[in-house]
Parts: C-alpha cells; sequence; structure tokens
C-alpha cells in the first residue's frame, strides 16, 4: 500500500447508516490492542476556538519537557496534520504503515467503523507506539458519542466557548449543545470551561457537580493583554 492508496482507504467509508455511538470505536481498538488505555489525554471539546486551544495546550506542553501527541480536525494543508507529535505531522510511511494494521481489524468488523472513528483509531495506534507522555484530543463532534470518548478519565477536559452548532445531531436548545459537549467530562475529571453563556454553563456546573467533577470556569477579569502582533501575544493572568 502507498499514501495515495491508504488515504483512498481512509476516505471510503462515510458516516451514511451509521449510527453515532461508541461501539464501533471501542471494538476497533480492541482488536489492536486497547493503545488507548497505555495513554493520558487532556480531552478538548466545545463550539469554537478547540482546535486552537488544542494547539496551544500541546505547545505548552510540549514547552515543559513532555512528549505530546495532538489530535485535531479538519486539517489545512494535509491530511498528515490531524495526527501530530511535538509539532511533528505523521510521516507519510508511518501512517501508510498504521493504516496496513487497522485495515484487517476493520475490515473484519460486522459493523464498519466510519472514516473519522479509523482516523481516531490510527492515531491512538500511533501515539502509543510512539511512547507519548500526553496526548491532546479534540473531540470531532460534541462529545457523548464522538470516537474520542472512548478514553478514560484524561487528565483535564476542556470545553471552550459554546454555540449553536450540529444542532441537527446535537439538538436544538444550547442547553442541548452543552450537554453533549458535557459527556467527556468524568468522574473525578478536573475540567475547564470558557463559560460565559449561562444557559450552558448551567448544564456544565450540574454534569461537573454529578460527576465530582472539580470545575474551573474562566475569569476574565484576572486577564491583562499588554501586547502582541501575528507572531505572540504578551500578558499576565492572575499574577503570572
Amino acid at each position: 500500500m502507498n499514501y495515495e492508496q491508504a488515504m483512498e482507504y481512509i476516505h471510503a467509508v462515510q458516516w451514511a447508516g451509521h449510527k453515532p455511538g461508541l461501539t464501533r470505536t471501542r471494538t476497533l481498538l480492541a482488536a489492536l490492542g486497547d493503545p488507548h488505555k497505555k495513554l493520558q489525554f487532556v480531552h478538548v471539546a466545545g463550539t469554537n476556538g478547540k482546535g486552537s486551544t488544542a494547539a496551544m495546550l500541546a505547545s505548552c506542553l510540549q514547552a515543559a519537557g513532555y512528549r505530546v501527541g495532538l489530535y485535531t480536525s479538519p486539517f489545512i494543508n494535509r491530511f498528515n496534520e490531524r495526527i501530530q507529535i511535538n509539532g511533528q505531522q505523521i510521516p507519510d510511511e508511518m501512517l501508510v504503515a498504521l493504516v496496513e494494521q487497522v485495515k484487517p481489524a476493520a475490515d473484519a468488523m460486522e459493523d464498519v467503523p466510519t472514516e473519522f472513528e479509523i482516523i481516531t483509531a490510527l492515531g491512538m495506534l500511533y501515539f502509543a507506539q510512539q511512547q507519548c507522555d500526553i496526548v491532546v484530543l479534540e473531540v470531532g463532534l460534541g462529545g457523548t458519542l464522538d470516537s474520542t470518548n472512548v478514553i478514560e478519565t484524561p487528565a483535564c477536559a476542556v470545553i471552550t466557548a459554546l454555540g449553536m452548532d450540529h444542532v441537527k445531531e446535537l439538538g436544538p436548545t444550547l442547553a442541548d449543545i452543552a450537554a453533549a459537549k458535557a459527556g467527556i467530562i468524568k468522574p473525578g475529571c478536573p475540567v475547564v470551561s470558557y463559560g460565559g453563556a449561562p444557559e450552558a454553563d448551567t448544564v456544565l456546573r450540574r454534569v461537573a457537580a454529578q460527576q465530582n467533577a472539580p470545575l474551573t470556569e474562566v475569569d476574565f477579569a484576572k486577564l491583562q493583554i499588554t501586547g502582541g502582533d501575528l507572531d505572540a501575544v504578551t500578558f499576565s493572568f492572575d499574577g503570572l
């Protein structure tokens, strides 16, 4: 298999006819040895800013000395952007080798996994094989039934600004959308929320309390921007 054939395989299966759920992802990962269970995660959901938040978190963790996986979607220029370690995109030959590992397990499943579920499995397998210390994992759609939510309790769950997105899948109100995003909050898991939307904040606070998950809502009164341009922003936050 070459790179073009690997891409063709990944993109071959679409959502049509598939019911949302975690069963296919769990089945596929189990056939691959449950690589996600060997990893630590920061799980990022939200409507706006989750991609940039994930990128900045990965950069901060790398600067702190960790070996950091980053899983995001969609890509801007090239598919390989979706799976990175320490800012380096997955090499073509490594992606091909992983597809050759995943394909037999996926093809053997009665309920064939979707494109996103296959990509999630590829990412988990790569990060485990490359022994990442931590993975910044961006949710694809929603939270509760997103295939990234197969992970166990993450080191932290992050919920960025919420708005009306994917209403057909997640529900017609902001509270419905918040409930779907709040599905990434697991028992005892520290949660950071952007906040600022009372209808959504009420839901997130309730779910965090139910899960005994300590919740931090960002207090923008503590933030002072002191300068910046296209390359960098200089700021103080809570005296730091």
